[in-house]
This record gives structure tokens, sequence and C-alpha cells, in this order.
């Protein structure tokens, strides 16, 4: 049967399958660019001694999407720690911090927050739409701030992953550049164009690194489709649609309801089905929407036919917060190849299906968490002094916009052309 190689879905890994910014100074002081160093051939070592803990199996180095069958073959080389700093501890902040646990060659060394019951380690009151609830966690080892000018300016930091609300992306992501930092930012990459094109912009004036979690990407189901169509395994693709539907989020102090900091789910929520199509087809011709939108500018609710005129192919994808409370988180799709149908659907409790002619097949999927392939691309990345393409700010970018382009086609009952 085939196999994917990527990293597990929200919830957890599964062996079958696949306001204001806290601010103290006005001033920023640049950081040191914290280049990779190199330790002489041997065993890598985390900072502070102790050995980096790779992956346990041989299953495990062949299954991993990114950076662990790198990072072993590299392993004689050896190299240091990537310092991370969280930036923002909510709901995405305590995703980020447990699958930075799981990272090989990195390490949270610090973290920010406003909120003193957090710096203490009581995460009890987080919560989401998928993961489990916060709890206690143990910071006596790490680094903790309340304003951002304090973390930015921690010498010993080389990565700053950014958790806050999406309003406050543009100036902390900034601020973060000027103070020498690579960043890896929450999606999306911000609510308006032109926020988005600064920022681009000050990544490529600072020459850090820019990464933006579209972690889709990295999710097994996901990468499966994306192995498949790239191997010609089934054949064309026909088509497909893709789901993505949750009840009105009431964690996040509520933030999420301020539909010109957050965008509504039409931005926040659909970017990742957006972002995915594109990753895989490339920019299509154009969309045609429809839709609730609320104010005339900001979809609840949005479904959009993705037209690629030369590749022959029908795509489509729904997303918003519409369903009622109690209502499980759900995403998945339909894809369509010549020879083959792949059905996923995270709220049926079962895996990733490949229906043939031949019967259904459950392919043996990463058991990896998809916030730690992210993660873990980020930290292999700037130690290997790589671009960021899967990750790159640029292409962050170029899905918000795809997704303005939808909302304006509900809004105006026309199709929007692209190219």
């Amino acid at each position: 049967m085939p196999r994917a190689q990527g990293a597990a879905g929200p919830g957890g890994p599964r062996r079958t399958r696949p306001s204001r910014v806290w601010r103290r100074r006005p001033g920023r002081p640049a950081a040191k660019r914290n280049a990779a160093r190199r330790l002489s051939a041997g065993q890598p070592t985390r900072a502070g001694g102790g050995a980096m803990r790779p992956c346990q199996t041989s299953r495990q180095t062949r299954q991993c999407g990114y950076g662990c069958s790198r990072l072993l073959a590299a392993a004689g080389q050896g190299s240091s720690m990537v310092r991370i700093g969280i930036i923002g501890i909510g709901f995405m902040g305590k995703t980020h911090w447990d699958a930075a646990q799981q990272v090989s060659g990195g390490e949270v060394t610090a973290v920010c927050t406003r909120s003193e019951k957090k710096l203490s380690g009581d995460w009890s009151d987080i919560q989401g739409n998928f993961g489990g609830p916060g709890g206690q966690v143990d910071l006596s080892d790490t680094r903790k701030y309340r304003a951002v000018d304090d973390i930015l300016a921690d010498p010993d930091i080389d990565l700053v992953d950014i958790c806050l609300p999406t309003a406050l992306h543009k100036e902390v992501t900034i601020a973060a550049f000027e103070a020498g930092k690579h960043v890896l930012l929450e999606k999306p990459i911000a609510v308006q164009l032109a926020d988005a094109d600064e920022m681009v912009a000050a990544a490529n004036a600072s020459g850090r690194k820019f990464f933006v979690g579209q972690v889709l990407r990295f999710f097994p189901e996901f990468d499966f489709i994306k192995r498949a169509l790239d191997s010609g395994e089934y054949g064309a693709l026909k088509g497909a649609n893709f789901k993505r539907i949750i009840s009105s989020p009431s964690w996040g102090e509520n933030w999420f309801a301020n539909l010109p900091q957050s965008g509504g789910p039409g931005i926040d929520l659909h970017i990742h089905d957006s972002d995915f199509i594109v990753y895989i087809l490339g920019v299509p011709d154009s969309v045609y929407s429809s839709g609730i939108l609320i104010e005339g500018e900001y979809a609840q609710y949005i479904a959009t036919h993705y037209a690629y005129e030369e590749l022959g192919v029908t795509l489509t994808a729904q997303s918003g917060a519409i369903a009622h409370g109690g209502r499980p988180f759900e995403h998945g799709f339909d894809v369509y190849f010549e020879n083959a149908t792949v059905q996923y659907n995270s709220s049926w409790g079962s895996p990733l299906c490949v229906v043939t002619p031949d019967g259904v097949e459950e392919p043996e999927l990463s058991a990896e968490d998809g916030f730690v392939r992210e993660i873990q691309y980020a930290v292999d990345t700037i130690a290997n002094d790589t671009e960021p393409t899967l990750l790159s700010g640029q292409s962050a970018r170029d899905s918000l916009a795809l997704c303005w382009r939808e909302v304006e086609s509900a809004r105006t009952g026309s199709v929007v052309r692209l190219k």
C-alpha cells in the first residue's frame, strides 16, 4: 500500500493515518545575528548538554517528511541548537510549545506573555478547537518576558515564534526582523495585503528567514494528496472538494469576533484550504464564490469554485464558522483521480481511504504531528541556511490575496479573474 510522509493532523498523532502590543521601551537594540554554529564531528548535542533525540525507529526516519532523515544523515557533522522564543501564550502558543518539545535540533528557551498566571506555568485556562486542554507547564528552565521588546533584545534567541492575534502580526514581525531574528509566524500572515507586503519587504531587507505557518502542508492526509498528484500514482486529477467547518470560537479573549482584526472565517479559516489548493496546483485562472457576508466585507461562510482552464479540473472548497456550538471541528476532502477516489474527514474518526476498482485501502501515514513537522522544517532551514520555500512569506501573502479575491466574488456575485 502507498505510504506518505508528513505529520499528523489536529488532535495529535494517529497511528493509522496519514489590543495593544505590550512594550516597555521605544527602542529595540538589534540582536546579534546568530548563525548556526558547527560542532566537531560526532554526536549532535543540545545546548547545555544532553544528546539530541532522533527518531527512535528506522520506520520513523523513513516517514519523516522533513528534517529527521536529513538531520540524522548530517549527524556526523553536528550542529548547535536553534533557540526559540515564543511570543503569545494562547491556544496556538500552547500548540507550538507542545510541538517544539518534540523537535530535534531546536528548543524553546524563552516565552513572552502579559499574563502572570501563564508565566507561572498555569496554562489551565487555554482551550481551542482541537488538541487537549491546558494544564501546568514547567517553565523553570525557560526565560520569561512580559514585554515584546525584552524578548527581542535577548541575544540567545535565534527564532521567534509569533502566536499573537492577527492584528498584531505586522508590528511584532517587523520589530523581530529589525532585532535580527528569524521569524515563524502563525497564519494568516496578516489581514490586509498592504501589511503583508510590508512584512515581506522587512524580511527581505533584514536577511533573516521568514516562515508563515500554513501548517496544512504538513498534515499527513493532505501531504498524501500532494504526493499522489506529483507521482501520478492514481492518474490525473479530475476534481476535488475541500471542507473546513467550525462553530464560532469562544477562546482567545474573543479577538476572533473583531472582524477587522481577524478577517473573519473567510480569511482566518478558509486560508488553510485556499493555500493548499495553490500549493498543489498553482494560482487558479479565476474564482467564483458565494457565501454569508457580515458587514458586506467579511465572510462567515464561503464556498468557492477554482477554475483551472488548461488542467480541466473542477475544484471547490467551503469553509466557515457556521456550525452550532458543541459540533466538533471538521475538515477533510474528497479528491477524484482517474483511477482512485481519496476520502478523508476528521469528524468521522476513520483514517484516510483510497477507493479503487480493487477495493478500499487505508494507507499507513506518518504518525508525526503537523505542527512538529512545521517547526522542525523551520529549525532545519535555519540550521542548514537554506531558503524557506515551503513556508515563505511571499507564498503566504499570495494566499491572503486569493482569499480576498474570493470574498470579492461573493460580494459582487461575479467571476473574478486572477490571470
